[in-house]
């Protein structure tokens, strides 16, 4: 074994053994690091968006200039190159519609605007893929044609070139795990991607303030839609995620919590639509890392009815010893340093901070080194460079307790709406059987690659929605 493959397997054992909230031999290092990494290899804002090749080769950069335990392959996630491709009308995107040293940004449209009309969810509920083809993407995709108007060049070129370029992209990231592996000993954070049904349709669909009057105006459809979109959000996440089961699917956590939603509206839409995700993920052994941006220890109760070691909490601005307190002997936690702190604060400043977190929350393992929310490119390298070698000088576990292996059982099928089309579906086999008459050979085969393309055309929308 090389002596990184060594250095590999030893960090690969701190992070799991923290994300099982164990005691490692010592406490984890994991920042994600966006923009960061563009400051820090030389890049612009701009490259780093648009080329993900740059992206990447600045993550490895820092990666192999940090000792640091695990990382995103890209935390840039949105690749602008493939956003404009298909047209995605509401990314302002570094270098086109905003400065070259800016952070893409998300532009929601005006409430009248909405992607999603109040009226629309019938039409959600029944069949959610084909409401996001036929509905959802002509509206958020400047070069898609509506359903019933005459088709164009850039209409199916949207398609060819996104369907291609979501491909490329996504198979890269296999190549970056391996580099980081090989080149650096550096573990990849995360697999797969999840978000809850509730911030669905407050981020991509109603939009918050559509979604805050149908709470009011008709809360039964908003929770029917949640329910609909239930099974298929469970659906990505599943396919997505590390088959192994080593490293958490990230869920990044928007709009349910205060003080977006009230708790009545907290337990009666986003918990009870979210819940049965992750324990069906966590049957099948795939912990969930909730990155809860904002301030979520309001909802630190409900948490806590989920299976033990089921998921790992990071904390932005909520007060992360209350975290611990009422959920850390359940759960790790990540996360903890202030931002700001990181940004404007001195190198001492940020030793303190580390040290006060550690000793609050680390004492007994079950802690993960971060920032509080994804780092972009105000971070300071030097603060950046205290917080890691302060932890591998204090964050040291005199003994070490190994986490119980753990067998993962398979859930049930959530269910559907009668007649509408299950996970990871466009065009059922039976609808595609029923158009080809006599087949001469043998059928089994011609179904099986039916509906692994099929499902490709499922992914695409799906991610669209999702990760871009």
């Amino acid at each position: 074994m090389s002596d990184m493959e060594s250095l590999y397997q030893l960090r690969l054992a701190r992070y799991t053994t923290a994300l099982r909230n164990g005691t490692p031999d010592c406490v984890p290092i994991r920042p994600f690091v966006a923009e960061f990494t563009a400051r820090y290899a030389g890049y612009t804002v701009q490259e780093v968006t648009h080329d993900y090749e740059l992206a990447f080769a600045a993550a490895r950069k820092c990666a192999a200039d940090f000792d640091w335990d695990a990382v995103v392959g890209n935390m840039v996630y949105v690749w602008t190159g493939l956003t404009q491709a298909i047209g995605l009308t509401y990314y302002g995107v570094p270098g086109v519609d905003l400065p070259a040293s800016t952070g893409f940004q998300y532009r929601e449209p005006a409430p009248e605007a909405a992607f999603m009309k109040s009226d629309e969810y019938d039409a959600l509920i029944a069949d959610p893929t084909g409401y996001l083809l036929n509905t959802w993407l002509p509206r958020v995709a400047a070069d898609v044609a509506p359903i019933g108007s005459p088709s164009t060049m850039r209409n199916n070129l949207s398609f060819l070139k996104g369907g291609m370029a979501m491909l490329q992209y996504f198979t890269a990231f296999g190549d970056q795990a391996a580099r980081l592996r090989a080149e650096s000993g550096t573990v990849s954070a995360i697999a797969g991607i999840l978000k809850a049904p509730f911030d669905i349709l407050a981020d991509k669909l109603r939009g918050y303030v559509g979604l805050t009057m149908d709470m009011i105006e008709q809360p039964d459809k908003v929770l029917a839609a949640c329910e609909a979109l239930m099974p298929h959000l469970l659906h990505v996440a599943r396919t997505s995620a590390d088959p192994t089961c080593q490293v958490p699917i990230g869920f990044w956590m928007h709009r349910g919590c205060v003080p977006f939603i009230s708790p009545a509206q907290f337990r009666s839409h986003y918990w009870p639509t979210l819940k049965p995700i992750i324990e069906d993920l966590w049957r099948e052994g795939h912990q969930t890392l909730f990155y809860a941006e904002g301030d979520w220890n309001a909802h630190l109760d409900s948490f806590a009815e989920l299976p033990e070691g089921s998921i790992v909490f990071h904390v932005d601005r909520a007060d992360i010893f209350e975290a611990h307190r009422k959920i850390g002997d359940r759960f790790c936690l990540s996360g903890g340093i202030p931002n700001v702190l990181l940004s404007y604060g001195s190198e001492q400043e940020v030793r303190d901070c580390c040290r006060k977190v550690l000793d609050g929350v680390a004492r007994n393992g079950g802690y993960i080194l971060d920032a509080s929310a994804i780092m972009q490119d105000d971070t300071k390298p030097e603060n950046l460079r205290a917080l890691t070698d302060f932890a591998r000088e204090h964050g040291v576990y005199s003994q070490v307790h190994a986490s119980p292996a753990r067998t993962a059982a398979l859930p049930d099928e959530s269910s559907v709406q009668a007649g509408s089309p299950p996970p990871g579906v466009c065009i059922p086999w039976e609808t595609r059987r029923a158009e080809m008459g006599p087949i001469s050979g043998d059928e089994a085969i011609v179904r099986r690659i039916w509906e692994q393309i099929d499902a490709l055309g499922n992914m695409y929308i799906w991610q669209v929605l999702l990760s871009f």
